[in-house]
């Protein structure tokens, strides 16, 4: 039976405050990064907000609720900057390395954003339509397109010039993609092989956004 499609967050009461909320909010952030979305406790998160836990699910009732509304604030700075920026007049080159910095920027002040979201869809497959177009504040038919349309003509550009392999838009945004997000959806792993705490995972991703760009732009090169 599929998950039932629950709100962003539960409706707003007249005496809410906005402070209390962004507490909240950065509490289960920073508890989420410890212990993953699954392994986050609502006592724990009240805790570390300081408040009590009758308090917290006033706010937000259950985790479910707290997680969402965490994950779509974080994803607004993720997402929309991106399909701006891969549908923006900027040329390729200037495309891979805005795209990587800010991906590895917001992904390393919310690493917990991919295994969320393989959760969620995990769960449930409608959610990636769900969460994409309440992000974007609009259906995917209403921007897809034409992110994809200008990229391809990018794309064909460079090809018909001979200074890029031939390669549909499609992969070249699955490949940039990828390549930023998997260290965050591996993160346990890639900790345990690589002995790092979180300060050495951190470095490392500052490591990456030094190398990944270049790497990127040569595998382009016919």
């Amino acid at each position: 039976m599929k998950k039932a499609t629950r709100a962003a967050q539960p409706a707003v009461s007249p005496t809410r405050d906005v402070a209390t909320e962004e507490r909240i909010l950065g509490a289960a952030r920073r508890v989420f990064v410890r212990r993953g979305t699954a392994g986050a406790r609502m006592r724990e998160i009240a805790e570390e907000a300081g408040v009590n836990q009758a308090l917290l699910h006033y706010y937000f009732r259950s985790k479910d609720y707290l997680a969402e509304a965490v994950f779509q604030q974080a994803a607004r700075r993720l997402f929309p900057p991106v399909i701006a920026l891969l549908g923006s007049d900027a040329s390729l080159e200037e495309k891979v390395e805005r795209v990587v910095e800010h991906e590895l920027r917001v992904l390393l002040e919310n690493p917990f954003l991919p295994g969320y979201v393989l959760a969620e869809l995990n769960q449930n497959a409608d959610r990636a339509r769900q969460l994409v177009e309440a992000l974007m504040g609009t259906r995917v038919e209403g921007f897809a397109p034409q992110v994809f349309a200008k990229l391809e003509a990018q794309i064909e550009e460079r090809v018909s010039a001979g200074t890029m392999r031939p390669m549909t838009a499609d992969q070249f945004v699955m490949n940039l993609v990828s390549l930023c997000v998997f260290p965050f959806a591996a993160r346990p792993m890639f900790c345990v092989l690589l002995q790092l705490d979180a300060e050495g995972f951190a470095a490392m991703i500052e490591r990456r956004k030094q190398s990944l760009v270049p790497f990127f732009l040569a595998a382009l090169k016919p």
